[in-house]
């Protein structure tokens, strides 16, 4: 397996932490940048934050979509006409940036603010999946556990 670097796959991930921690650990390469740059911080329990520097682009530039566990986030500029420039050091190339979403991650929200795009997310894990207390009964035969039907 010498020669595969797996740490994009992970770097685009949202809701696996202990997958991303343990690939990032076992994979950690230096280089290949991306455009445009991006953190993502965890804001909470089960929140989410992904920040990423888009300068030069507007709200009208920018497009963001949710499709099953993917996240994609767009950005085309709009063309500039008549404008000359001795330097040219802000790209506003047009991008595609992809994110897995772990299951139950739901985007909250998303802002632009002082050139940087704010997408909140957060894990909503259905309460039929939340971990549950079972009581263990005194005697011979076992309770039976009745579903609630919600």
């Amino acid at each position: 397996m010498d020669g595969f670097d797996f740490s994009p796959l992970f770097r685009s991930t949202i809701g696996f932490d202990r997958l991303m921690r343990l690939a990032d650990s076992a994979t950690r390469v230096e280089g290949g940048t991306s455009y445009p740059p991006y953190n993502i911080e965890v804001t909470g329990e089960n929140a989410y934050r992904l920040t990423m520097a888009v300068a030069g682009f507007g709200a009208d530039d920018l497009d963001i979509t949710v499709k099953e566990n993917e996240l994609l986030i767009s950005g085309r500029s709009q063309k500039e006409n008549g404008t000359e420039y001795l330097h040219r050091g802000l790209a506003r190339r047009g991008f595609d940036r992809h994110f897995q979403l772990a299951d139950h991650i739901k985007v909250t929200g998303a802002g632009l603010e002082n050139g940087l795009l704010h997408v909140d997310l957060v894990r909503e894990v259905p309460e039929a999946m939340k971990p549950r207390k079972i009581a263990i009964a005194q005697g011979t035969a076992p309770q039976q556990i009745v579903q609630n039907a919600a």
